[in-house]
């Protein structure tokens, strides 16, 4: 049996993944979360055999969940979930440690084999996505921000996607359970670190790397317990 967990923001993409999923006789889900600051530790705790993760997630994206998962949990095998085809996004993913990449617009069967293959501990990537675009992508990678970003603490990674997210510092202490004067500091060290002036290059900056999308940046903070601000 083949243990699954699925992490995904979206309910409904969720639902049809488990029906999708329970339908196959040696495939059980075990636990959904739809919240990436929850999703490392749902794996530790039932520590299933794959993790179906959505790339765009809210509170930390799918790249540094993934990150996560396979540095606390690394019986647990990732494969990423995702709408987007750059072999910029498919490479950092498979550089952060899934062992597969499917795109969402992938057939039920490219899911499944991902999902077996990933169990096996083999590396899957979906059609139309191919290996040599990804050799010829890591040939021409020099993005001296990458490098920066990995420089950030983990703490310094929540702190930098909340904040592209559109919390404030107060919303984001009471979101991460820190002072705001800890999370002002935080987000100073990841100004300094990436060589960034202000709030605006920050949100660009995670545009760019993929760890929010444009139209998820918070409005309503029910995680955070806060009022939307004005």
């Amino acid at each position: 049996m083949i243990r699954i967990v699925l992490a995904d923001d979206h309910q409904v993409v969720r639902e049809g993944l488990r029906v999708l999923l329970d339908g196959i006789p040696d495939f059980s889900v075990v636990g959904e979360e739809s919240d990436g600051l929850r999703v490392a530790d749902m794996v530790e705790r039932l520590r299933p055999d794959v993790l179906v993760v959505d790339l765009m997630m809210p509170g930390l994206g799918g790249l540094e969940v993934t990150r996560r998962v396979v540095k606390r949990t690394p019986g647990t095998r990732v494969v990423i979930l995702s709408m987007h085809a750059d072999p910029a996004y498919v490479w950092e993913g498979l550089n952060n440690g899934a062992r597969a990449y499917v795109l969402k617009d992938a057939s039920a069967t490219c899911l499944t084999l991902a999902l077996r293959e990933a169990a096996a501990g083999r590396r899957y990537i979906s059609p139309p996505l191919s290996e040599a675009e990804l050799q010829e992508y890591e040939r021409g990678r020099r993005d001296a921000r990458g490098d920066s970003y990995q420089r950030l603490t983990d703490r310094e990674r929540e702190v930098l996607q909340l904040t592209a997210e559109g919390m404030t510092g107060p919303e984001i202490a009471v979101s991460l359970g820190i002072s705001p004067r800890t999370a002002e500091t935080h987000r100073a060290n990841i100004l300094k670190k990436l060589q960034l002036r202000g709030k605006t290059d920050l949100v660009h900056f995670a545009l760019e790397r993929g760890l929010v999308r444009l139209h998820a940046r918070r409005v309503n903070r029910t995680h955070a317990g806060a009022s939307p601000v004005k």
